[in-house]
Protein backbone atom coordinates (compact mmCIF):
# COMPACT_ATOMS: atom_id res chain seq x y z
CA UNK A 1 0.00 0.00 0.00
CA UNK A 2 1.30 3.26 -0.68
CA UNK A 3 1.60 6.36 1.75
CA UNK A 4 0.94 9.92 1.08
CA UNK A 5 3.45 12.39 3.11
CA UNK A 6 2.36 15.96 3.58
CA UNK A 7 4.56 18.41 4.15
CA UNK A 8 3.78 21.99 5.87
CA UNK A 9 0.29 21.39 5.71
CA UNK A 10 -2.34 24.28 6.95
CA UNK A 11 -5.94 24.15 7.06
CA UNK A 12 -6.42 24.68 3.48
CA UNK A 13 -3.98 22.66 2.16
CA UNK A 14 -0.14 21.61 2.48
CA UNK A 15 2.71 22.64 0.17
CA UNK A 16 3.95 19.42 -0.59
CA UNK A 17 2.74 15.66 -0.73
CA UNK A 18 4.12 13.11 -1.79
CA UNK A 19 2.57 9.42 -3.47
CA UNK A 20 4.89 6.32 -3.76
CA UNK A 21 7.65 8.35 -5.48
CA UNK A 22 5.73 11.23 -7.07
CA UNK A 23 5.58 14.64 -5.63
CA UNK A 24 2.76 17.36 -5.86
CA UNK A 25 3.26 20.91 -4.98
CA UNK A 26 0.31 23.81 -4.28
CA UNK A 27 0.75 26.48 -6.35
CA UNK A 28 3.48 28.54 -6.52
CA UNK A 29 3.72 32.60 -6.51
CA UNK A 30 6.36 35.29 -6.05
CA UNK A 31 7.12 37.36 -2.94
CA UNK A 32 8.21 40.35 -4.79
CA UNK A 33 4.61 40.74 -6.90
CA UNK A 34 5.65 44.50 -6.89
CA UNK A 35 8.05 43.21 -9.82
CA UNK A 36 6.86 42.86 -13.78
CA UNK A 37 6.25 38.92 -14.74
CA UNK A 38 10.27 37.70 -15.15
CA UNK A 39 10.88 39.06 -12.15
CA UNK A 40 8.20 37.38 -10.38
CA UNK A 41 8.56 34.19 -12.14
CA UNK A 42 12.38 34.07 -11.31
CA UNK A 43 11.01 34.11 -7.49
CA UNK A 44 8.23 32.07 -8.17
CA UNK A 45 10.96 29.28 -9.55
CA UNK A 46 13.04 29.74 -6.75
CA UNK A 47 10.46 28.56 -4.37
CA UNK A 48 10.18 25.59 -6.74
CA UNK A 49 13.47 24.79 -6.69
CA UNK A 50 13.05 24.58 -2.23
CA UNK A 51 10.14 22.52 -2.21
CA UNK A 52 11.39 20.30 -4.63
CA UNK A 53 14.99 20.02 -2.71
CA UNK A 54 13.07 19.49 0.60
CA UNK A 55 11.26 16.73 -1.23
CA UNK A 56 13.86 15.17 -2.36
CA UNK A 57 13.70 16.05 -6.26
CA UNK A 58 14.83 18.78 -8.56
CA UNK A 59 13.98 20.38 -11.93
CA UNK A 60 15.67 17.21 -13.41
CA UNK A 61 12.68 15.57 -12.24
CA UNK A 62 9.75 17.73 -13.58
CA UNK A 63 7.12 15.57 -15.03
CA UNK A 64 4.36 18.26 -15.25
CA UNK A 65 3.76 22.15 -15.27
CA UNK A 66 0.82 24.51 -14.94
CA UNK A 67 1.29 27.77 -15.72
CA UNK A 68 -1.38 30.45 -14.69
CA UNK A 69 -0.90 34.00 -16.00
CA UNK A 70 -3.05 37.17 -14.95
CA UNK A 71 -2.51 38.15 -19.19
CA UNK A 72 -1.40 36.27 -22.03
CA UNK A 73 1.27 39.52 -22.93
CA UNK A 74 3.02 38.30 -20.11
CA UNK A 75 4.10 35.04 -21.88
CA UNK A 76 7.73 36.28 -23.83
CA UNK A 77 8.57 37.72 -20.02
CA UNK A 78 7.69 34.45 -18.60
CA UNK A 79 8.94 31.60 -21.06
CA UNK A 80 12.51 33.64 -20.89
CA UNK A 81 12.65 33.05 -17.51
CA UNK A 82 11.42 29.31 -17.74
CA UNK A 83 14.08 28.76 -21.03
CA UNK A 84 16.85 29.16 -18.80
CA UNK A 85 15.79 27.30 -16.06
CA UNK A 86 14.45 24.19 -17.19
CA UNK A 87 17.80 21.94 -17.78
CA UNK A 88 18.18 20.71 -21.87
CA UNK A 89 16.36 17.88 -22.18
CA UNK A 90 14.45 17.88 -19.36
CA UNK A 91 11.23 19.72 -20.11
CA UNK A 92 8.05 18.76 -18.45
CA UNK A 93 5.10 18.41 -19.77
CA UNK A 94 3.12 21.81 -19.72
CA UNK A 95 0.24 24.50 -20.10
CA UNK A 96 0.18 27.91 -19.89
CA UNK A 97 -3.68 29.65 -19.68
CA UNK A 98 -4.58 33.15 -18.38
CA UNK A 99 -6.60 33.02 -15.51
CA UNK A 100 -7.92 35.36 -12.59
CA UNK A 101 -5.39 35.35 -10.07
CA UNK A 102 -6.11 35.53 -5.92
CA UNK A 103 -4.99 38.78 -5.79
CA UNK A 104 -4.50 41.61 -7.93
CA UNK A 105 -0.49 42.09 -8.15
CA UNK A 106 0.04 38.61 -8.99
CA UNK A 107 1.13 37.83 -12.64
CA UNK A 108 2.29 34.45 -12.79
CA UNK A 109 1.50 31.19 -10.68
CA UNK A 110 2.78 27.46 -11.25
CA UNK A 111 1.70 23.83 -9.72
CA UNK A 112 4.04 21.48 -10.85
CA UNK A 113 4.31 17.65 -10.19
CA UNK A 114 7.69 15.91 -9.99
CA UNK A 115 9.14 12.50 -9.03
CA UNK A 116 11.58 11.77 -6.48
CA UNK A 117 15.16 11.37 -7.27
CA UNK A 118 15.69 7.72 -6.50
CA UNK A 119 19.06 5.87 -5.90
Amino acid sequence: MSTIARMETAQRMSKIVIHSDTIYLCGQVADNSDQGAGPQTENMLAKVDALLAQAGSDRKHLLSATIYLKDMKDFPAMNEVWDNWVPAGYAPARACVEATMARPDLLVEISVIAARKTG
